[in-house]
């Protein structure tokens, strides 16, 4: 159940970047809460970062341990970034993603792409894609 989960999120994900984006002006509070759950992994604070997940990346992983693996595993970028650049946000079909540049300890970049969403605690992180790195061919 948890894979179709997964599954279903991610092609929601791509579906959601096919389609035409507007470009909307910077939003501080949003970049705060992408820097602040950076900021917590870099020091290995899982339950911090797992507190700037939506409730939906939260029932989905369950506990911030289960979600701090997928992380070292998954995006080892996010997890020890070198350098964190803030790119367009992007609106497309009423959601919100704003796009990062980051440079790894390799000295590696990666573009990836943060689903935003508004909650009462203020904004949450509802998904990551990564995208292709500027300057690298298909």
């Amino acid at each position: 159940m948890r894979i179709l989960a997964v599954l279903a999120v991610l092609c929601f994900g791509w579906a959601a970047t096919a389609q035409e984006a507007r470009v909307l002006p910077g939003e501080p509070s949003l970049e705060a809460t992408i820097q602040g759950q950076i900021d917590a992994f870099l020091v290995d604070d899982f339950g911090a970062a797992f507190d700037f997940a939506s409730p939906m990346i939260q029932q989905l992983f369950g506990s911030s341990e289960n979600f701090g693996s997928m992380v070292r595993n998954g995006y080892p970028m996010v997890w020890r970034p070198s350098k964190l650049t803030f790119l367009d946000l992007r609106e497309r079909g009423g959601l919100l993603w704003q796009q990062v540049l980051i440079l790894d300890g390799a000295g590696q970049s990666h573009v990836l792409e943060y689903q935003m969403i508004p909650t009462q605690d203020g904004w949450r992180i509802n998904g990551v894609s990564i995208l292709q790195a500027p300057g690298v061919g298909a």
